[in-house]
């Protein structure tokens, strides 16, 4: 059950970086950077949410 529902976050999360992406293509380049810090802020996300399932894969055990 937690699995599913960790699983649903992260779907909802990618959904939701995947409409950023989307926007920020729309809008065009105005500022060169923010695509850089956009892939880095996921990223350090991913890595969180790895964690996370880290720790409530161990406390589960």
């Amino acid at each position: 059950m937690t699995g599913d529902r960790i699983h649903q976050a992260l779907a909802r999360i990618e959904a939701a970086a995947a409409r950023i992406e989307a926007a920020a293509a729309r809008r065009g380049n105005s500022d060169g950077d923010l695509a850089e810090r956009h892939e880095a802020l996921r990223g350090v996300v991913a890595q969180s949410l790895r964690e996370l399932n880290s720790l409530i894969g161990s406390a589960r055990q």
